[in-house]
């Protein structure tokens, strides 16, 4: 494997994830793969963590006259160390999980569960936003092209991200008209390859698309 290779390889396994590093959010346009791929990692990893992310934060609290209060730091027990650590490695892995410039935007919480909300919000965003995203894909489906300097793999990898996208966002099309898109846009010198491909109804599972 050349240099290049190995350039894009690993570029890929930064956004993408692998059994040992934890996928990587790079832009909003990555979220719904990131959010399906950054779930999956953390539940592997440790049930734990991903429970800290979607619960409220533990509050370590003690009773003083009958009243409930925050327990003094020096007065944590090897329990309570354990809650505050599981949350606090919940946090620092999610953060992880974030490009510097996406993570500087989402310094001010706190909390896990608060940066997952955060991010869904932003990159999810309302109804309206939802409903302009579901517009917006069928265009980006329509408009999927070769970009010259692209691998066959970066251009496979692409389209198998948008249509992850699309479905996510409940936009379904026939996997005859998802076949045929992709191969319209390889390039040029595929052109002999695309035209056996159709002839003999081997479709894009043939090209690693399942």
């Amino acid at each position: 494997m050349d240099s290049k290779s190995q350039t894009h390889h690993h570029e890929l396994d930064s956004v993408m994830g692998t059994t040992t590093q934890i996928p990587r959010l790079l832009s909003a346009e990555g979220f719904p793969e990131w959010k399906y791929r950054i779930e999956n990692y953390i539940k592997m990893k440790d049930f734990k963590i991903w429970r800290s992310i979607i619960k409220d934060p533990v509050r370590i609290t003690t009773t003083i006259s009958g009243q409930l209060v925050d327990k003094n730091f020096e007065n944590y027990t090897d329990k309570d160390f354990e809650k505050v650590e599981e949350q606090e490695k919940a946090l620092a892995t999610l953060t992880m999980a974030l490009s510097p410039d996406i993570s500087q935007g989402f310094r001010e919480y706190t909390s896990a569960k608060a940066l997952w909300e955060a991010l869904i919000e932003v990159y999810e965003g309302n109804e309206d936003m939802k409903k302009s995203r579901q517009d917006m894909l069928p265009q980006r489906f329509n408009m999927f092209n070769y970009i010259p300097g692209d691998t066959l793999e970066a251009q496979l990898q692409q389209f198998t991200s948008l249509n992850t996208e699309m479905t996510i966002a409940g936009i379904f099309y026939t996997k005859s008209k998802i076949n045929n898109k992709l191969l319209n846009a390889l390039r040029k010198s595929w052109d002999m390859n695309v035209a056996v491909i159709k002839n003999t109804k081997i479709l894009v599972d043939s090209l690693l698309l399942k």
